[in-house]
């Protein structure tokens, strides 16, 4: 595999590398700040309006129709920069993409594309994380619209998305799997409760519970056809799973070269210990970073990955558990009133082994689906 850069690719990243350098928000480094998830409505707008931003996305719903090794230059030289990763919505455009019809795909793709609508996710409820497809929330057609009922949890910056990708039982009546439907649901209207859930970090506004008392949405904005909201979801979920979509390599790269800079600057203040421990971070975000760039390479000669995607997940914990070890371990814990952002990284990376998936469940997928294992 050649990682060299083609003159187009190399033009592009020089583009790339000077526009950052007047552009670059400043923000701290990610998952450890409300502040940080208020400047990602911005920093996406901003990426998108320099043409950095939905590289590999097709142009009729506002990407640039270029191939995927773009999106890993915008990656790699964001964590060159110090910058934010791009934002994480490559699985709301495949599932829309994939699954819309094509009234519905223009109606929502370019907004979502272009950073003006806030989208959320609407999957996970309280007594349905991992097993998705027990959920309890119900859609009940009247007229041409349906009425929503329900609870949703972990919901991703639902108290400011315009739209949610909302997941609802619309046939109580047959096998749980074949009863759901997926549709585009409007935010700001009378029947929604927000209710945002405070993290250990200490970030108030990244995640929330959503309540759904009689909240409407219009039949014609399913996604796909009545009973299709579990492919629709196995889509989004593949895609999720995977590091490259979600811009966590540049995320990873950004925290470790910020951690090397530390101790590059005063060695002496760190035992072997700790140097061990960014050492084997860097070695894992690298592993990461290459796993990316192979299966990029796959998806360019035609290759999709379905199943494997839990693969990626149980890689992409253990190196994002790996460098927030490294974050407590060398940038250590705040004394009185001293900045918590490596103890904040830490008890993010925490997570990463439920969110999205828990390991146990991507552990009993990769048994299954791959290996062909036979259940217990």
């Amino acid at each position: 595999m050649d990682f060299g850069d083609s003159p187009e690719e190399a033009d592009f990243r020089r583009r790339l590398r000077d526009w950052l350098r007047d552009n670059n928000p400043g923000l701290p480094a990610s998952s450890t700040s409300d502040a940080y998830w208020a400047g990602q409505a911005p920093w996406h707008q901003a990426l998108y309006d320099a043409g950095f931003f939905g590289m590999s996305w097709p142009k009729d719903i506002g990407g640039q129709g270029l191939p995927s090794v773009y999106e890993v230059i915008v990656d790699a030289e964001l964590a060159r920069a110090g910058a934010p990763p791009r934002p994480s919505l490559g699985y709301l455009v495949v599932g829309i993409g994939h699954h819309a019809s094509d009234d519905v795909k223009q109606r929502f793709l370019p907004g979502l594309v272009n950073g003006r609508d806030r989208w959320c996710q609407g999957f996970s409820e309280p007594d349905a994380g991992s097993d998705l497809a027990s959920l309890r929330t119900r859609a009940e057609l009247d007229g041409d619209e349906y009425v929503i009922t329900g609870h949703k949890v972990w919901t991703s910056y639902s108290d400011a998305a315009d739209w949610c990708l909302l997941l609802a039982r619309t046939d109580p009546d047959v096998p749980k799997h074949r009863g759901l439907s997926a549709f585009a649901v409007p935010m700001r209207q009378p029947g929604i409760e927000q209710r945002p859930l405070k993290m250990i970090n200490g970030v108030t506004r990244e995640f929330g519970e959503v309540l759904f008392d009689g909240a409407r949405v219009p039949a014609a904005n399913m996604i796909g056809q009545p009973g299709e909201g579990w492919r629709l979801a196995m889509t989004v979920v593949s895609h999720e799973r995977e590091p490259g979509e979600l811009g966590y390599v540049a995320r990873y790269s950004k925290v470790v070269s910020e951690l090397g800079r530390q101790v590059k600057a005063d060695p002496g203040k760190f035992g072997p210990e700790q140097v061990r421990d960014l050492g084997w971070a860097m070695i894992e975000a690298e592993m990461l970073r290459l796993h990316v760039s192979r299966r990029l390479s796959d998806r360019m000669d035609g290759i999709s990955h379905g199943p494997e995607g839990s693969v990626d997940k149980l890689l992409m914990t253990a190196v994002e558990q790996a460098v927030g070890h490294a974050a407590l371990s060398v940038g250590g814990t705040p004394h009185g009133d001293g900045d918590d952002m490596w103890l904040k990284v830490y008890l993010y990376s925490r997570a990463q082994s439920v969110m999205g998936g828990t390991s146990q469940i991507q552990r009993n997928l990769v048994a299954s689906r791959i290996l062909g294992l036979p259940a217990s």
